[in-house]
């Protein structure tokens, strides 16, 4: 269940004449418990409660308390040792009037209030749902409650008005939805006089049945688009001409209303019914995007961690700055005088606005700082001189895009009523102007010079209405010329392989020619060389938030080099977080932060996320593209070792079907002797497999051994059937090269006395990666690599501490997990030229490691390296695997990660310099190498 799905769960069960033996399973179910969970509860089989009540092991104890008794009972529910044994999360008491709770892991403050008015407080139970709460959803329970009745309504209208539900008729439905929600604002803020003026007059003219409900609200839009001079001759009902003149566009265009039932009418009336002043629109513009649009209804109500993330970005995009400028001003009226006239000429600039939130944040930041510079200035209720056209967007869909117009419009009368007052904010709210500063459009196909133009640059365009605009152009005045320009926004995420061809041709438009590898570009990379191109001829500073795909792998020698080739430079960064919504099994996505201008001599500042959840800031002269402190240093992919390493190379693909792969059990089907089980099989590994113990054979079958294979029935069935698969295949070498040989794998590696594996993807969790040994009866898939009999102290390296650092940084990740690279990951790792005594005391330290792993056999590499419960005895061996190798680094322990990578690109800086590229080569289809 969704947060939307739970409040109104909730909020009907208080609705409920009260049952003291149902409410505890009553409530559990509004927060998504299943039958069967309730069934047993009730039977005691899970309930642990000693208290006559319901105890759900590490989640909740819930008791019915006697009339007037209920803070005694939450007493008793703390103090019980069932309570306890059971872990439970929270406590519950009510007695059908009063209810209380306490929350027992975290520090949120215990609910207590009227039991009518607990589904006011969902949001401090969403943890029984198995979703992440955080302190926005407390305070702004509103947004949910709001999203969840106009989603209802919005399904109803859908399904009373199939021809509303459209491709064609659907920006209407959109259109009037917004027109609603203006509505409902207006009436309950002061915007329209007398009290719930929508709502009371939709109850008392239309029709019980909703027949004419659309006649009675298309009125009043009709009222809400005349001037008042201009209403005698429009023969308004009398009831409509009480609404105000609205302009802005808001109300022009078609006036049509969908088709009304009794349950949509009754729907709307219970929507007008809530306290509209509580609207929070830097999170609202989210969820009632996610109404609109059928691909995120299913997220209704998981947007609320965006907040303090957005923050990360326009505080050190230009809001720390002047804060520090009102600190420096102190009481001086001249120079809050001049931070006041900077803050009105501040443009700030989202070409991927979704519904407006960061637009929000920044004006309602930016209100606040001037209403400080007023109080010292003794200016209190002074007019904003911050124009809303100063915050321009541009987003891909019609209704977002409509939504961040209209939460920049309520955010705006808000901050008036806040810091002026209801008076002044009602004098200056209406008509809204009809200027459009939100472009509905392709941010990568759009000129940005035409949406946010250069200072100094005068152009105009006025749409006919507040929600439509070209597609080529939003050309407004700034009202306050010379101001300084900030670009900011999360663009949208999507991997290279993900793209359509339509969007690759996007990124190759907007790199221009400046790289022949746009198609290994992830598709935020175009907002960032966008805001490049953009900085380069109309100045400014840019920050997005950003999957930290750009910031890794190969897409770093691609992106980056354009990007400094305009003259930006990385001026600030987060380092990567998760950018989540609510819910525990949504984990979000790897994120980053990443600030670009022009350069400048101020200190590059980076935010580190540490382990512990804290932020440290960093500065330092430059800013590395993998986000750390240090120069340009941009890591290429090698054919070779940069250093003294063994090859590794890929494992074995198969291109076999199947066939020539082997479970147990198939294995066994075989039925072969003893001697040809060992002539004609060999165990494999993948990843996976090496990592969690798997067991799974391969044919292995030399040439000199082919007849006898064949001579086998059930061997020759599974050879010819490859034979068939490869003769079938587009890819010309299968059909002709490999069909040849369709006894053996597409390539036939594997080591004579040994070979070292590296799995390609392997959990961010370990606090090494897996490594090891197999012996010469054992090869490899493709999906790990392996060093064909190396020596055994390259293991030392690879099981490093500083390896994994080097990994996680400049090869990137497969969502969160590491991704390794022989060609960008090992062969470009910088090692110190090794002695043979070093050589000798890292093999001795690949030994105690392998020797630790096999005190404890059979535990497999996940059961070993599980962070929580590794073995003192390995964790020791690893220890004195990075003191010896860290030592030969820099004669010391390194103190830290961040160390460990800097003295790794210094390393590499120092290992390349001199050396020429390497050429690309041609790669030939290997022959078979056995042995």
């Amino acid at each position: 269940m969704n947060p939307v799905e739970i409040e109104e769960a909730v909020s009907a069960l208080a609705q409920q004449a009260f049952d003291p033996s149902e409410f505890p399973f009553d409530f559990l179910r509004a927060f998504g418990n299943k039958e069967t969970t309730l069934k047993r509860l009730r039977k005691g089989e899970t309930n642990k409660s000693d208290l006559d009540g319901v105890l759900q092991t590490n989640n909740i104890h819930i008791a019915v308390a006697a009339p007037g008794e209920v803070t005694k009972m939450l007493a008793a529910l703390k103090a019980s040792p069932a309570t306890a044994r059971a872990k439970a999360k929270f406590v519950l008491a009510t007695d059908g009037e009063w209810f209380e709770a306490e929350d027992l892991v975290s520090e949120a403050a215990p609910v207590a209030c009227p039991y009518a008015e607990f589904p006011n407080h969902f949001g401090f139970f969403l943890p029984l749902a198995g979703i992440s709460t955080v302190r926005e959803i407390s305070e702004n329970a509103f947004d949910i409650r709001a999203t969840g009745r106009l989603n209802r309504l919005y399904l109803s209208l859908r399904q009373e008005n199939p021809d509303w539900d459209t491709n064609a008729r659907r920006p209407d439905m959109n259109h009037f939805m917004a027109r609603l929600i203006f509505c409902f604002f207006a009436e309950d803020t002061g915007i329209f006089f007398g009290g719930r003026l929508f709502t009371d007059t939709i109850a008392q003219m239309s029709a019980r049945d909703g027949s004419d409900t659309d006649f009675v609200i298309g009125e009043i839009f009709r009222a809400m688009n005349t001037k008042i001079a201009d209403r005698h001759a429009t023969k308004l009902r009398p009831w409509a001409d009480a609404f105000p003149y609205v302009n802005g566009g808001l109300f022009s265009g078609s006036l049509d209303v969908p088709r009304f039932n009794r349950t949509a009418r009754s729907y709307l009336i219970n929507i007008g019914s809530l306290d509209w002043k509580q609207i929070n629109p830097d999170i609202f513009g989210s969820m009632i995007q996610a109404v609109a649009e059928d691909e995120e209804r299913d997220a209704l109500g998981m947007h609320y961690t965006s907040v303090p993330n957005i923050l990360k970005v326009l505080n050190p995009l230009f809001l720390d700055d002047i804060r520090a400028r009102l600190e420096e001003a102190g009481e001086n009226p001249r120079t809050l005088l001049n931070l006041r006239k900077r803050l009105a000429r501040i443009r700030v600039f989202d070409p991927a606005c979704g519904s407006g939130n960061f637009l929000v944040i920044a004006y309602k930041e930016m209100r606040a700082i001037e209403t400080e510079i007023n109080k010292r200035r003794k200016d209190q209720g002074r007019k904003s001189d911050i124009p809303l056209t100063n915050f321009r967007g541009i987003e891909l869909r019609d209704f977002p895009a409509e939504i961040a117009r209209l939460a920049l419009i309520i955010a705006e009368y808000q901050c008036d009523v806040l810091y002026r007052g209801q008076k002044e904010a009602l004098q200056d709210f209406l008509p809204l102007d009809a200027e459009n500063w939100i472009t509905s459009g392709n941010a990568l196909r759009l000129d940005w010079l035409s949406i946010c133009p250069p200072t100094g640059t005068g152009v105009k365009h006025h749409a006919d209405d507040l929600f439509h605009s070209p597609l080529d152009q939003a050309q407004i005045d700034f009202e306050n010329e010379g101001g300084e320009t900030y670009v900011c926004g999360n663009p949208p995420y999507l991997g290279n392989t993900w793209q359509s061809a339509e969007q690759k041709a996007e990124i190759r438009d907007v790199v221009n020619g400046r790289t022949s590898s746009a198609g290994f570009l992830d598709y935020v990379s175009g907002w960032f060389i966008k805001a490049a191109d953009y900085i380069k001829r109309a100045g400014g500073v840019a920050a997005f938030v950003s999957t930290n795909s750009i910031c890794q792998g190969q897409t770093i020698p691609i992106l980056w080099p354009i990007v400094y080739s305009t003259g930006c430079d990385i001026l600030f960064a987060y380092t990567s977080f998760k950018w989540s919504n609510l819910a525990s099994y949504n984990a979000g996505v790897t994120v980053a932060v990443v600030g670009i201008g022009t350069s400048s001599n101020a200190p590059r500042r980076l935010y580190e996320h540490q382990d512990d959840g804290s932020v440290v800031l960093r500065e330092g002269v430059s800013i590395t593209p993998y986000l750390s402190i240090g120069s340009r240093v941009i890591v290429e992919k090698r054919d070779t070792p940069l250093s003294e390493l063994a090859v590794m190379e890929f494992g074995n693909k198969p291109s076999d079907g199947g066939h020539l792969l082997l479970t147990l059990d198939e294995l066994e089907s075989l039925g072969l002797s003893e001697q040809q089980h060992e002539r004609f099989i060999r165990r494999i590994y993948g990843s996976q497999d090496f990592i969690n113990g798997g067991l799974r054979f391969c044919l292995w079958i030399d040439d000199e051994h082919l007849a006898e294979a064949e001579a086998i029935p059930a061997l020759k069935e599974r050879i010819e059937a490859v034979r068939a698969l490869r003769l079938a295949s587009p890819d010309k070498g299968a059909s002709t090269i490999l069909s040849k040989r369709p006894h053996q794998l597409k390539l036939m590696r594997i080591g004579k006395t040994r070979t070292i594996v590296v799995p390609s993807v392997s959990s961010e969790r370990r606090p090494y990666l897996p490594t090891g040994i197999v012996d010469e009866q054992t090869t490899l898939t493709n999906l790990a690599f392996g060093l064909y009999d190396a020596p055994l102290w390259n293991l030392s390296l690879i099981a490093s501490r500083l390896h994994l650092v080097w990994i996680a940084t400049v090869c990137g990740k497969l969502k969160t997990d590491y991704r390794y690279s022989n060609t960008l990951g090992w062969n470009t790792f910088p090692v110190p030229a090794l002695t043979e005594k070093n050589k000798a005391d890292l093999t001795r330290c690949a030994d105690d490691i392998l020797l630790a792993r096999e005190a404890h056999f059979p535990a497999t590499i996940a059961d070993l390296y599980d962070p929580d419960s590794m073995p003192a005895d390995l964790r020791e061996a690893h220890e004195r695997n990075d003191e010896v190798l860290e030592r030969i680094y820099i004669g010391r322990r390194f103190r830290n990660d961040t160390e460990r990578l800097e003295k790794l690109f210094d390393f590499y800086t120092k290992s390349v310099a001199g050396k020429p590229k390497e050429a690309p080569r041609r790669r030939k289809l290997p022959k078979s190498t056995t042995g």
